[in-house]
Order: structure tokens, then C-alpha cells, then sequence
């Protein structure tokens, strides 16, 4: 009996998902635990694992497409059975009617004009016989309106499928920029722009950018943060020498022992950890009609990945050392960029630090993480004069800033809370004891 592969709920809110890439193809051989596809959830893109084994007989949602968690995105054939038993109930997608991401307005009103203008013969710049090519929607839509014949094409999608870079790579045909002469002409005053005229991809257009679903999650979230939960901000500067020093020395022992080398973004995060225990009233949430003080301590450490910002979760931090965190925060940095975070690691934050020094930042206010109440900016180490002992002597600065929920946390205990930050940080010693 054909298997249906669904769309995977890959995180408690997930609604729909969106494939970003087929790894197999139709035709291809899968095995259990096979990696077959990458889905875009509301939080990351992940893997998706196969659970059965066969050939994979058809992609019911081609990459770009969204479906609903459930719905029918593939299906696999046994050894023996045919393909025509392969057909999905219940998909919600297929190969013809997948939906693709929304083509420009100014696309479609070139293929309007395309079709008024188009004379009412068998001839057309299309193949007649389009119905037997593999082409996305959005890739036949290009074809009409560009006199692309899309039989003339290879197609590089999953299954040799033709999708819209193939199109618009292709050489175009003069054969709908004017009317035959079968056809009456516009008047001037009727006459609409010719379709190389308003195509998206022409020179100086504007673009429509469509927003992937880590990005609408992104927008929900922070608007969400900035229109209900009443922030403020504090900032200190940090005396960064006494740091930079320790951890020229530990990075020197370290290359000699496990090899592992220190950022000093390790070193705040542990500040940040070892000050969330001091100072529990800032390691809290705001939750209708009490406070939570969480009893562990999760940095949700904000890295910024191709299409926006995710936060994995160092879990139960206050219990790890600073090997651990830095290791952690290593691995997870690689497999965030990679798209192989899982998304239990995004579970547990309860205090966030965004460091934002290695793009050249000296200061800036980050936005709260819901539904903690604190997060810590960093800004980038740098040398500058200061006065010390009444000299004026070079010296190494880092600004560090909380942003916090004024519902949890008051004035002075977001005071306290980055002044013991700076404390462990101006006394680096302290963090390895």
C-alpha cells in the first residue's frame, strides 16, 4: 500500500510548513532515517527524517510550497506496486496545484495583457503540448508572458521539473511584445505597458520579497513584544582589560590541553548566567496575574542565521561549566546555520543575550524575548582614553545594556542585575571558581 508522507509538526506552534528543498527526488530510493526534505517551520528550517522505506513515486508539494501540518506532501511506493496507486486523498496540494509563492503584481498583469493581446490561433510562443512538461505554475505563467517555449527547456527542479529560473534564464521571443497582424491595435489611451516594461526582474524595479515563515514568526513576536509588555533600559561600561587578559591566558592553556578556544561572547554569557542565580528576580516571566522566578537558568542565545534571528537554548546553565557553555554555544551556532537545530532546543529560555560586537557595535537596545522579561546587549570591545588615578590612560570598554519588562522587573533590580554582569566581568577570576 502506497505511503503517505505528511507534513511533520516540528514545533508546538506550528500551524503549516514550508519546503525550502527535497533532498530526494522522484524515482529516488529511501531508506528509514533518510534526511528527504528541509521544512521551514514558524521557528527554523529543519530536517525532515523518512520513517518508511520505498521509492519515492510522487512530491505532492514542490519547494516553495506551504501545507498544512497533516496534509499529504509525498508519497512513497513499496517494492511491486504501481504508481498509479500512488495518488494521495486528502492532499492538499499537487504537482499542478501547488500553490508557489505569489507572483508580483506587475507579473500578472503582464500576462493579462498577454492574453488580450495573444490572437486566438493554435500558434503560441508556449508549447502546445505544455500539458506532458513538468513546470511549476509560476514557471508556465513566466513562459506565457515572456514567449518562452517551455519544450525548448530543461527543467533543474526535483524530477527534471521546470521551475521560474529556468524561465528566466532562457531567451525570450519577440512574439508577444507586438500584436499579429490579425490582431487590432490599442489605442494609444488603451495601450498597456508592454511586459518587458513592468517585468519584477528589469532593471531599477522595485521587488516584492516574500515573507518566509521564520519571518512572519519574527514580525508576530517582536510587535507582539513592543506593543504589550512596557519596556526600559539600562546601560553600564565595562572596565573589558581585566577579561581580555584572562582569556589570553586560558585560550593559550587551552590550545595545549582540549583546544578549545574562548570568545569573549563565553564570558559574558557565563556573567550573564552567574547573575541570574545572584539575582533571580530577573531570571522571571510575566504570566497574567503572577510572576514565574524559573528555578534553572536558560540563555537563549540569539544567532543570526540567513533569513533572520533564531534563539537556541543553553538549558540548565547555572549546573554547566564554561567549557560546556562554550562548546554548546559553538555546536549550536554550526547546526543553526546548517538547519539542524531540533526544536525542543528552542524550549526553556528564560533570559536572552544578543551580542551584537563582531559587527562593529559599540551600543544598541535590544528588544525583549517573550515571555521572558530580560535581555542583554552587547556592543564590541573598544580601546579609548579614561581617566584613572586622575591620569588619562588607554583603556579597553564594552557597553553592555538590559532591556527589560517593567511588569517583573523594577529599576533597581535591573540595577543590580547588570551591575553584578559587570562585576564578573571586570573580575573575570570569579566566573572559574
Amino acid at each position: 500500500m502506497p505511503t503517505q508522507i505528511e507534513m511533520p509538526k516540528l514545533s508546538d506552534t506550528m500551524t503549516e510548513g514550508t519546503v525550502v528543498r527535497w533532498l530526494k527526488k522522484e524515482g529516488d530510493e529511501v531508506e528509514i532515517g533518510d534526511i528527504i526534505a528541509e521544512i521551514e517551520t514558524d521557528k527554523a528550517t529543519m530536517e525532515m527524517e523518512a520513517f518508511d522505506e520505498g521509492t519515492l513515486s510522487q512530491i505532492s508539494v514542490q519547494e516553495g510550497g506551504k501545507a498544512p501540518v497533516g496534509s499529504v506532501i509525498a508519497v512513497l511506493l513499496e517494492d511491486g506496486e504501481e504508481a498509479n496507486a500512488a495518488t494521495p486523498t486528502g492532499a492538499s496540494a499537487s504537482p499542478n496545484t501547488t500553490t508557489p509563492p505569489a507572483a508580483t503584481q506587475a507579473l500578472e498583469q503582464a500576462a493579462a495583457v498577454v492574453q488580450k493581446t495573444q490572437p486566438s490561433s493554435p500558434s503560441s510562443p508556449v508549447s502546445s503540448s505544455d500539458e506532458r512538461i513538468k513546470a511549476s505554475p509560476l514557471a508556465k505563467k513566466i513562459a506565457e508572458a515572456d514567449g518562452v517555449d517551455l519544450a525548448t527547456l530543461s527543467g533543474s527542479g526535483p524530477g527534471g521539473r521546470i521551475v521560474k529560473a529556468d524561465v528566466l534564464s532562457a531567451p525570450t521571443s519577440s512574439a508577444v511584445t507586438a500584436p499579429s497582424v490579425s490582431t487590432p491595435a490599442l489605442s494609444p489611451a488603451a495601450a498597456a505597458p508592454t511586459p518587458a516594461a513592468i517585468s519584477p526582474v528589469s532593471t531599477g524595479e522595485d521587488q516584492k520579497i516574500q515573507l518566509s515563515g521564520m519571518r512572519k514568526i519574527i514580525a508576530e513576536r517582536l510587535l507582539t513584544s513592543k506593543t504589550t509588555i512596557p519596556h526600559f533600559y539600562l546601560h553600564l561600561e565595562v572596565d573589558a582589560g581585566p577579561l581580555m587578559n584572562l582569556r589570553k591566558q586560558i585560550n593559550a592553556q587551552a590550545e595545549a590541553s582540549h583546544g578549545n578556544k574562548y570568545s569573549v561572547n563565553d564570558f559574558v554569557v557565563k556573567a550573564l548566567i552567574n547573575a541570574s542565580v545572584t539575582v533571580p528576580e530577573a531570571n522571571a516571566s510575566f504570566n497574567g496575574d503572577h510572576i514565574v522566578q524559573f528555578a534553572h537558568v536558560g540563555i537563549s542565545v540569539a544567532i543570526a542565521v540567513e533569513d533572520g534571528l533564531v534563539t537556541p537554548v543553553v538549558k540548565n546553565a547555572e549546573q554547566k561549566s564554561l567549557l560546556a557553555i562554550s562548546t554548546e554555544i559553538k555546536e549550536m551556532a554550526a547546526r543553526a546555520r546548517d538547519n539542524k537545530l531540533h526544536p525542543n532546543e528552542f524550549d526553556g529560555g528564560t533570559v536572552t543575550i544578543s551580542n551584537l560586537g563582531a559587527w562593529g557595535i559599540e551600543s544598541f537596545d535590544a528588544i525583549v524575548n517573550p515571555p521572558q522579561a530580560a535581555i542583554l546587549s552587547v556592543g564590541g570591545i573598544i580601546e579609548k582614553a579614561i581617566v584613572k588615578d586622575g591620569s588619562i590612560v588607554p583603556g579597553l570598554r564594552m557597553n553592555l545594556g538590559v532591556s527589560c519588562d517593567h511588569r517583573v522587573i523594577d529599576g533597581a533590580v535591573a540595577a543590580k542585575f547588570l551591575g553584578e554582569i559587570k562585576r564578573l566581568l571586570e573580575n573575570p577570576a570569579l566566573m572559574l571558581v
